[in-house]
């Protein structure tokens, strides 16, 4: 079984369909934003929207003592119980609300969207490797589409291509802490040595792989013999 965590575009939703091996994990951030949008929109109904939005924040919470002690079994099971009843709990305001005729339109449909979408919401609480919003995922991706709104994307398949393959390589120096043009240029002058081919070994620029003293030296950190350098 696979994951993907997403907001709430239907084609993730298909494809969830078509591919049932696939469970997708929807964003409390958008499902947040809801709730916002509909203060803003509707300030009558800002207070029932903004109590709704600190139940989402009472989530977090939870959720976050909860992985801190992942390790611990007794407290991870005392925590994980506290989380589970604030979302049994919530499902069951949800539910009673949705039920008053009082209810008025723009707030029942955020809650008809919640329900719709509330095994997705809740992939986290049996699975908690997964987080509880995609931010992580969306912030990753905000430099190419910034770059795309600049350069008016690409004019080829190729240059598509090499596009999606740059920024996948500079978020992985990124991530690593090495710094690009460090990296880069070592790679490139490799590549010249070789005739204009990519070096037959690779390990010295793969950062999981290469040696720690080169690790240190593309991020540009220097080296002390006397302390080892973590690279996980």
């Amino acid at each position: 079984m696979r994951g993907i965590h997403s907001d709430r575009y239907s084609a993730y939703k298909k494809l969830a369909r078509v591919l049932d091996h696939f469970i997708l994990a929807f964003c409390w951030a958008h499902q947040r934003r809801d709730f916002l949008e509909l203060a803003n929109a509707h300030p009558e109904l800002a207070d029932w929207a903004l109590a709704w939005v600190e139940q989402i924040a009472q989530l977090y919470h939870l959720n976050g003592r909860r992985l801190e002690v992942r390790s611990d079994p007794v407290q991870w099971a005392e925590r994980d119980r506290a989380l589970r009843q604030a979302i049994t709990q919530m499902a069951s305001q949800r539910e009673s609300e949705l039920a008053n005729p009082a209810l008025k339109m723009p707030a029942s449909k955020v809650l008809r969207s919640m329900r719709k979408h509330w095994s997705g919401l809740t992939v986290f609480v049996d699975r908690p490797e997964v987080a509880m919003d995609n931010n992580a995922a969306e912030r990753a991706q905000r430099t190419p589409v910034v770059a795309r709104k600049n350069f008016y994307g690409s004019g080829s398949l190729w240059s598509g291509a090499l596009a999606a393959t740059m920024f996948s390589l500079l978020l992985t120096l990124r991530l690593w802490g090495i710094n690009p043009r460090t990296w880069l240029t070592a790679y490139l002058e490799a590549c010249a040595a070789n005739g204009n081919l990519p070096p037959t070994d690779l390990s010295a620029f793969l950062p999981w792989a290469m040696a720690t003293d080169r690790l240190a030296q593309m991020r540009g950190i220097p080296v002390d013999q006397s302390r080892p350098i973590d690279s996980s």
